[in-house]
């Protein structure tokens, strides 16, 4: 019997980081074509729901969404701070009247993503367009855990995600043509997700937030694939991920000094925010995203769209298309997340499903 994949060797290790090096040092030239801002179509007939807008690259994809005339949701977890960004964005629009409504929601709880589906859904609105932007990368930190006993970057950046995309797929069947899409990380290519440690509590590898941020990175990707090729094209769901590039924040001191050197010598190679915005607007906005997403499910394997900061069609890391990884996964999610393994089928025939997450319990 075959042994079992631990970790990345270290030539696939190495090839990662060359991989991300390289992507830090030509990002602007392979982008030099994109416009900044992004110019967008009118969307007045989308609505789109955006989590973690009230900093960074979700701030700037809410901003520009709403400009061009969609309804957006920002989901968050402080309130108070995404109703006076609005007042901003409407007082620079000389008092225009944005579309844009607050919901709460707190990546940190599945409770509150249960809630959040639910209370949406009990609107029998459709929904266009689901970004799944929020995440955390907490430099130098210990290991912390949610309340539900997750290693926090594993929950924040891929399982409520993956719950929030998965209970909302009535509202996003009833806006078909719709999107799913997660925005990812250069970073998933020096990740490797290890299915019997997900919440990496063994102590076989030794944790840090770079290990927790790019497995957690990773995950998402391969939950993505097989959640794209489980939805029929009938649904009119398709789901991918995107590359923002690599976005001028603080968060290198976690990272190999080589990078670390790179990532500090050469801010103009960096992405401020709006930049960063670009791929996740056009993977919502571009009217042949659709086709190609769906030209991807008559593969044989799962795979998802994986859009670069080009706005370009790429391919994700090697480990990424790993299927049988994949699929393991696909089943540890579901279970980690409390959903049934046929959640999805369930939810596509109209039928209920239960989590065991959510406040409001019959």
């Amino acid at each position: 019997m075959e042994k079992k994949k631990q970790a990345l060797g270290w030539i696939e290790w190495l090839i990662g980081w060359m991989y991300v090096t390289y992507e830090l040092l030509f990002q602007r030239t392979k982008t030099s074509h994109l416009q900044n801002p992004l110019e967008l179509p009118s969307l007045n007939d989308l609505t789109c729901i955006v989590t973690g807008t009230t900093s960074g690259i979700g701030k700037e994809i809410a901003r520009q969404l709403a400009e061009a005339g969609a309804h957006v949701v920002m989901a968050v977890r402080n309130r108070k701070t995404a109703n006076e960004l609005i007042d901003q964005w409407c007082s620079s629009w000389a008092g225009i009247l944005l579309n844009v409504e607050v919901m709460e929601l707190d990546l940190l709880s599945l409770d509150s993503v249960v809630d959040f589906a639910n209370t949406w859904n009990a609107r029998l609105e459709p929904l266009h367009v689901l970004i799944n932007n929020a995440g955390i990368f907490s430099i130098g930190e210990t290991q912390k855990f949610s309340k539900d006993g997750f290693e926090e970057h594993l929950q924040v950046n891929h399982l409520a995600p993956a719950l929030l995309s998965v209970l909302l797929l009535p509202s996003l069947i009833k806006g078909s043509t719709s999107r799913i899409i997660n925005v990812n990380s250069v970073m998933h290519y020096v990740g490797f997700v290890d299915t019997e440690d997900m919440n990496t509590v063994s102590g076989k590898r030794k944790y840090s937030s770079l290990l927790g941020y790019t497995n957690s990175k990773l995950a998402q990707v391969m939950f993505s694939s097989v959640l794209h090729k489980r939805l029929p094209v009938e649904s009119g769901v398709n789901v991918m991920c995107v590359s923002p590039g690599i976005v001028h924040t603080n968060v290198a001191r976690d990272l190999p000094r080589i990078v670390q050197a790179a990532y500090h010598l050469i801010p103009y190679f960096l992405f401020s925010p709006q930049e960063g915005s670009r791929s996740a607007l056009f993977a919502a906005t571009d009217p042949q995203i659709p086709e190609y997403c769906e030209s991807l499910k008559t593969d044989e394997w799962p795979v998802c769209a994986f859009i670069s900061q080009g706005c370009h069609p790429t391919n994700p890391s090697k480990e990424a298309r790993s299927v049988e990884t994949s699929f393991e996964v696909w089943e540890k999610t579901l279970e980690m997340i409390g959903l049934p393994s046929d959640a999805v089928e369930r939810l596509i025939e109209g039928k209920e499903v239960r989590c065991r997450y959510g406040t409001r319990k019959d």
